[in-house]
């Protein structure tokens, strides 16, 4: 590979490691975040519903980020986004720092969850914008081989994982230092990337240099893919709005997303959209949920059914792992003869038995294996999804993969994340109650745990819970308190269970579009010239 002859402009690399550096500030952040979901659980008394809600703001955000900065960014040009981006990552901060638990107060408590909620909102809207802008750059400046670039790119969010991860793990459980000190380290990288992209000129997408007007860009999104982000933001509006508009959320969100459904039909004079497009988008939708709502939570249930510690070491491995392989899409699709379907479909069968194996360990060593199959089944998803729309439809040019990337970021947030503390809530509660109904009684929540279209179901009380496990770790714990600690581990087994249901029907997509391109000569990238 001739990496000269790959970039399309001169300061292509310039801008491809000022891109990595933005999304690893993104994976420090999340890596960070998801190592003190315990310390808010017992600082607030947050149900992991509440948890996965706040988590899960961290993803949902970035996809009105991408979007937006996707439909505007060959108009407005890429400075503006990242300008933005660098502005609202520190503004995060701010608000996010400013939680406390007061005087410990149902009402404190609420007002701490509010900052929580909203800042990780801002950041992730950040991250958006600067998906926004990376990965059309990316594509446009190594348009000879996306997969490759694309999978180098996203190489920083293992990468920032990593050190987010390893960060937490000594700043948390060998010094004790406050929360807030180690979420502001995700600053460092933002403060970096700010300066890389400082005064660089950025290349046009191959759409924007024929003068595409949007509607011509939109024209293969059309009403299908549009009735896959338009479902998600309605999903999203309805959950937000709900303090605000009591029981009818639901159906002002319905509106909310209909209305946009409406608004992209006329922008693209009604353009039923591409088919495989549509396809492209409800797998990413998966991916989103498997890979970001999986990883808000994976250091959580694997230090549950282990130890806190062994659940950080496992996902710093994990992540450095996958860190290593985005280097080696190149060699992958070249030299083992597969196409980026291909690799997808592999990998979605990896993932899925990855969490069958996470669920079944008793000790670090068969942890570590199924970790690590899990690992690399996860490795190529989002950047590989990526190249195969940059690929496939050139004409759309920044619009389907921020599209794309905003689906997979809402997913995350909206069914990955929270869909998972629901199973977490529900298999504990249910585990508990199986066990010994007055032990129950005096941990469960007052507090329901929903998710959709779901029935409401008990959970158990967060504070108690973070009692359970400090007693645990000290072996201190009373016997009521190992039965709690017993379901809590059951209900984590359960929920990964649960989640390879996602992978496994991703795997069968997959399938279907190996089959498919089989039948039209094979898999390659078009051209617009």
């Amino acid at each position: 590979m001739n990496s000269t002859s790959d970039a399309a402009v001169s300061n292509a690399h310039r801008l491809l490691w000022a891109g990595f550096m933005a999304i690893l500030a993104a994976g420090v952040a999340f890596g960070i975040r998801g190592g003190i979901l315990d310390n808010w659980a017992t600082e607030f008394g947050f149900s992991g519903k509440e948890l996965g809600n706040i988590a899960g703001a961290g993803l949902t955000g970035a996809c009105f980020g991408v979007i937006i900065g996707g439909v505007i960014a060959d108009k407005v040009g890429y400075g503006v986004l990242v300008f933005a981006a660098f502005f609202l990552h520190i503004l995060s901060a701010v608000v996010t720092f400013v939680a406390t638990k007061g005087s410990g107060t149902p009402e404190s408590v609420a007002i701490a969850y509010g900052y929580l909620y909203q800042g990780t909102f801002l950041f992730a809207i950040a991250n958006g914008l600067m998906e926004a802008v990376a990965n059309p750059l990316v594509a446009a400046a190594f348009p000879n081989n996306r997969t490759h670039y694309l999978n180098i790119l996203h190489a920083s969010w293992p990468a920032g994982l990593v050190l987010g991860s390893a960060l937490c793990w000594v700043l948390d459980d060998v010094w004790g230092i406050s929360w807030k000190y180690q979420l502001a380290l995700y600053l460092i990288p933002t403060v970096i990337y700010g300066l890389m992209f400082f005064g660089q000129a950025m290349p046009k997408s191959e759409a924007s240099k024929q003068g595409l007007s949007l509607g011509e860009m939109f024209g293969d999104v059309g009403l299908l893919g549009g009735l896959v982000i338009c479902f998600l933001i309605s999903l999203f509006a309805g959950d937000f709005l709900q303090s605000m508009v009591g029981p009818n959320a639901t159906y002002v969100g319905y509106a909310i997303g209909g209305g946009l459904l409406v608004a992209i039909g006329l922008i693209t004079k009604f353009s039923f959209g591409s088919i495989l497009l549509f396809i492209l988008f409800l797998a990413h939708a998966m991916v989103g949920a498997v890979e970001l709502g999986t990883d808000g939570w994976i250091q959580n249930i694997t230090g549950n059914i282990l130890t806190s510690s062994e659940g950080k070491f496992l996902f710093v491995f994990t992540s450095i792992v996958m860190f290593a392989l985005r280097f080696c899409a190149h060699f992958i699709e070249k030299n083992l003869g597969l196409s980026p379907i291909g690799i997808l479909l592999v990998c979605a069968v990896l993932a899925c038995v990855g969490l069958n194996m996470t669920s079944r360990v008793t000790t670090f060593s068969a942890a570590l294996v199924a970790l690590t199959v899990y690992g690399i089944g996860k490795t190529f998803f989002w950047p590989t999804m990526l190249a195969v729309a940059s690929d496939r439809f050139p004409r759309t040019g920044a619009v389907a993969i921020s599209i794309m990337g905003g689906i997979g970021m809402i997913s995350g947030g909206m069914l990955g994340s929270p869909g998972l503390g629901y199973l977490k809530d529900r298999f504990a509660a249910e585990e508990l109650q199986k066990a010994d109904a007055a032990v129950y009684a005096d941990y469960v929540s007052e507090k329901d745990s929903k998710f959709l279209f779901l029935p409401s179901v008990k959970s158990l009380d967060g504070t108690k819970l973070g009692d359970v496990a400090t007693a645990v770790k000290a072996d201190t714990a009373s016997e009521a308190q190992q039965k709690v600690n017993a379901a809590s581990i059951q209900s984590n087994r359960r929920t990964l269970v649960a989640d390879s249901a996602i992978p496994a029907t991703m795997a069968v997509i997959y399938l279907g579009l190996l089959l498919y391109f089989k039948t039209i000569g094979g898999y390659k990238p078009v051209s617009l010239s």
